[in-house]
Parts: C-alpha cells; sequence; structure tokens
C-alpha cells in the first residue's frame, strides 16, 4: 500500500458557489483559490446535504444524510455515530480541529479529534471554553465582546472589523494551523480541519480588506421578474428574522456584496498562507476545499440559507489529490457534501464502506469510477420539511410548509428564474424527480416526510405577524443587561 497522504480539509462558512475567480466570477479576487482550481479539480455542482450550518457539518462528518442522522436543523449534532475523524484516528491519523466545527450543544466534544483549537461564532460566553476569546484578552482587546460582527439587527448590516488584519479571526485561523505544522510529529499522518468561520454573517473584514471592494462596483441582485413565486415559506421565515423584510434597498444590498467579497479574499490570502507552511509536503498531502451551504446575498430578494435555489445549496468544492492526474479539470457531475467521508477515507486506506450509498470518494467520481446522476439536500423536516433532488439537467424542490413543488430546468435556465412544475411539458420529468425523491425516504422508513407513495400532508406552520415585529431575532452578548445597568438608571431603566 502506498504512504498515507496527509490530509488538510478548509472549510468556510456561508459561501456561495459563485465566489471563485477561476470557476467564472470576474468581479472577485481569489488567487490562492485559483490556484487550487488549477492544481486540483473542480466540482461546478456540488450540493449541501442541508443548506444550514449544523446539519450540513453532521452529513459531511457522518457521511449519512440529515434524514437518516438525526441532524434536519441546527438541532442537536448526532455525536453518537462514527465521525470521520475516529476512522482516520483509527487509520493512524493525527487530527487536528481548529475553530467553527458547530457540535451542538456539547462545543468542546472531540468526535474524533486528538486535540482542538476551539472557537465558535457569536458573543463571548464567560462560561464557555473560546480559544480565540482566549487569545484576544492576552492581546488587549478584551473589550471586543462580538469579535466577528455584531449580530441581532446589525446581522445583515456591513460592517468594519472591529480587530486589525493581524487578529482577525481568519488570520487566527491561519496562524493555528501555521502551528500545527510546524510542531507536529513528521513520521505520523495528519488530518488538519481549518474552518473558517467567515464570510457568515455579520460581513465585517478588517482594514485594509473591508476597502476592497466597494458598493459602488458591485452588480445587484438577481431578482427576475415574477421572483416571488420562487420562494418558500423559509425565504419569508429568514427575511423577518433578520430584520430584511421591510424594504428593498439595492445600494445595502451591493454593499453587502463588497464585505462579503472582501471576507473571502480575505480567508483566500490565509489560505495562501497555510499552503506556503506545508511547503514542499504539499504533494504529500490530500486538500480539500469547501463550504457548509451558501446565501442567498440579496438574489431573490432574500438572505440567509435555508433554501434550495442555488445561491444557498450550491457550494465550492475543489479537491488537490497528490498525484494531481486531473490537475485543472472542471467537471459537472452532481456531488455532495456526504463525498468528503468515503474521500478521506479511502485516501487513508480504512477498508470500510460508505456510510451511505449517496457518498462516493470524490477522486473516483472524477475518473470515472463511479457514475453520479443525482444529489439531494434537506432542511428541517415535519409540517416545515424542505426537500431537493438535483441532476445535472433538472432540479425539483417539494416544500412541506407550502405543499408547492418547483421544477427548474437548468440547461436552458441556469439561473433558475421559472419553475416548470405545472407545465404539461415537463410532467414526465417531475413524476419521475418526484417518484426518485419519495422512494428514498420510504427505502429508509422516513415517514416524517411522506407515506403510502405521497408527500405526507401537514397543517401549514404559523408564521411571525411582521406587522408587531414577531420573530426578530436576538443574539446579544449574554452579559448585556449588565453592561447596560452600569450606564446608570438615567440611561438603563
Amino acid at each position: 500500500m502506498t504512504r498515507q497522504p496527509n490530509i488538510l480539509f478548509i472549510m468556510t462558512d456561508q459561501q456561495r458557489s459563485d465566489t471563485i475567480a477561476a470557476l467564472g466570477n470576474p468581479q472577485i479576487r481569489t488567487p490562492t483559490l485559483d490556484s487550487l482550481v488549477e492544481d486540483g479539480i473542480a466540482f461546478a455542482n456540488c450540493y449541501t446535504p442541508a443548506p444550514v450550518c449544523v446539519a450540513a457539518r453532521s452529513a459531511a462528518i457522518t457521511g449519512l444524510p440529515p434524514h437518516l442522522n438525526g441532524c434536519t436543523s441546527n438541532n442537536a449534532s448526532p455525536l453518537g455515530l462514527r465521525s470521520i475523524m475516529q476512522v482516520l484516528q483509527a487509520a493512524g491519523y493525527r487530527s487536528h480541529g481548529i475553530a467553527k466545527m458547530h457540535f451542538n450543544p456539547q462545543a468542546e466534544a472531540l468526535w474524533g479529534f486528538d486535540s482542538r483549537d476551539i472557537s465558535e461564532e457569536g458573543a463571548r460566553d464567560p462560561g464557555r471554553r473560546n480559544d480565540f476569546h482566549e487569545y484576544l484578552s492576552r492581546n488587549g482587546f478584551d473589550h471586543v465582546l462580538e469579535p466577528q460582527g455584531l449580530r441581532s439587527e446589525m446581522y445583515y448590516i456591513p460592517q468594519p472589523s472591529q480587530l486589525p488584519a493581524r487578529h482577525h479571526h481568519s488570520a487566527w485561523v491561519a496562524d493555528r494551523a501555521i502551528d500545527f505544522l510546524a510542531e507536529r510529529d513528521r513520521h505520523q499522518p495528519f488530518f488538519l480541519w481549518a474552518s473558517f468561520i467567515k464570510p457568515h454573517p455579520p460581513f465585517e473584514a478588517p482594514t485594509p480588506w473591508n476597502k476592497l471592494y466597494r458598493a459602488a462596483d458591485m452588480l445587484p441582485p438577481r431578482r427576475p421578474p415574477g421572483f416571488e413565486s420562487l420562494l418558500t415559506y423559509w425565504n419569508h421565515y429568514q427575511n423577518r428574522y433578520k430584520y430584511r423584510d421591510k424594504g428593498y434597498d439595492e445600494m445595502l444590498f451591493r454593499a453587502m456584496k463588497a464585505m462579503y467579497y472582501a471576507c473571502i479574499s480575505f480567508i483566500d490570502f490565509n489560505v495562501g498562507r497555510i499552503l506556503e507552511a506545508l511547503g514542499d509536503e504539499i504533494d504529500d498531502t490530500l486538500i480539500v476545499y469547501t463550504a457548509d451551504h451558501g446565501e442567498m446575498l440579496g438574489d431573490y430578494g432574500s438572505v440567509g440559507k435555508r433554501s434550495m435555489l442555488n445561491p444557498a445549496v450550491k457550494v465550492p468544492l475543489i479537491v488537490r489529490a497528490p498525484t494531481r492526474s486531473m490537475a485543472g479539470q472542471v467537471l459537472d457531475a452532481p456531488v455532495s457534501l456526504l463525498d468528503i467521508f468515503p474521500t478521506f477515507a479511502r485516501a487513508a486506506g480504512a477498508d470500510l464502506p460508505p456510510p451511505s450509498p449517496e457518498g462516493a470518494d470524490l477522486l473516483a467520481i472524477a475518473a470515472g469510477e463511479v457514475e453520479r446522476d443525482a444529489a439531494y439536500s434537506q432542511y428541517s423536516e415535519g409540517a416545515a420539511g424542505l426537500y431537493m433532488i438535483a441532476s445535472r439537467d433538472l432540479k425539483y424542490i417539494y416544500s412541506a410548509a407550502d405543499r408547492q413543488e418547483w421544477l427548474f430546468d437548468l440547461r436552458i435556465d441556469p439561473d433558475e428564474t421559472v419553475n416548470w412544475a405545472g407545465n404539461p411539458r415537463y410532467a414526465e420529468r417531475l413524476c419521475a424527480l418526484r417518484s426518485r425523491l419519495i422512494a428514498r425516504f420510504e427505502a429508509d422508513g422516513y415517514d416524517s416526510a411522506v407515506t403510502d407513495g405521497e408527500w405526507r400532508e401537514y397543517e401549514p406552520p404559523t408564521f411571525p405577524d411582521p406587522a408587531r415585529d414577531d420573530g426578530l431575532l436576538f443574539q446579544d452578548p449574554p452579559n448585556l443587561p449588565e453592561l447596560l445597568r452600569a450606564l446608570g438608571p438615567a440611561y438603563a431603566d
């Protein structure tokens, strides 16, 4: 057997698939990712198994789709199931995780890591370990309570970072990765997962990166005629609780895009630092770059994830293999984050089948050894369940909350502007995809979604009342009431 390769897994949070210059976006600057595309294999049709943080990561780590691992939203992670980290650990790898894992609720869980540099998003919480927050305190930034940006009302307001570039979280992730690479035992293969919190909102980047792109240079969001008919319950729900359902402001969305791109370019710069630290060992290392899900970013008048439209459900996926036998290829096979588990397991020489028949080694897919004709995604379940199957040519979506179907013809309408469900010319193709998706759930006994060969029907879920400002999201520092009381009764009462 050949020597086990090192494995470097780089994941961003909420990065759309259309944010890499080498893959067709001339507005953004991503020289490091462009070099990975040139030296690796880019999968142009990678879908997240679940367009939300915890569920997407749980699926990637276990190799099991949400309906089988039990995590369909930001609910509890399936920590009792076997993780890819445990597989690699058993195969002799030194495993280390950096930053956002989003293990819920046990943020400090190892789940197969030998060690972790822990940093989850959000405000400081004195009762929970966060190595990045401790680092900031040691470096004189104890006063910064929300170091990844102000949330709540400011969640989708682009903002300057409160930290200089050298202390920004994206730089900290690279610093910890570089430290690991310098200090590890070089006689043992490593698995290093470097997980960036950005470009997850709030969109904030340090000086001068926050001026790299300007709103006036950004194209406005895509809002095709009749786009409202393409939205589901979850699009409306997100716009409500993230303060974006009281009118459309094009320049604000363009400013959001400018800062979002700045976050990605700063990540690109720091990924370059990690690759430089690998040095000559880069050719002994399997590198995978991806994201957990995308971001609507104003397209279809929406923000957030929790959608099966491409801005939210498609993610970048680049694989740089030590052999580089297919370097520079861009493939259109529909793949998924479920393919990461078997890719890493096979590279490590672990003799075990993929946890799910929906997952396969990405290098085998690229080489034509495995045929892949569809990928799946799911968000939530029951009355709020949202489901998708996508082939190279077609995408079918069903929303239980809306009791509605959507069918997109990706050959003639890659931007997903027309719903062909209900068009007689597409009836046979729609029926085939619907039947395939329902049969998948029936085969696994997943009766939360289907019953007797049909979608299970539920009473529609309730929706917050915008007129009363119901349902707005507040994510403040736990000690905010104490800080406000300290202002004195003239201000705080």
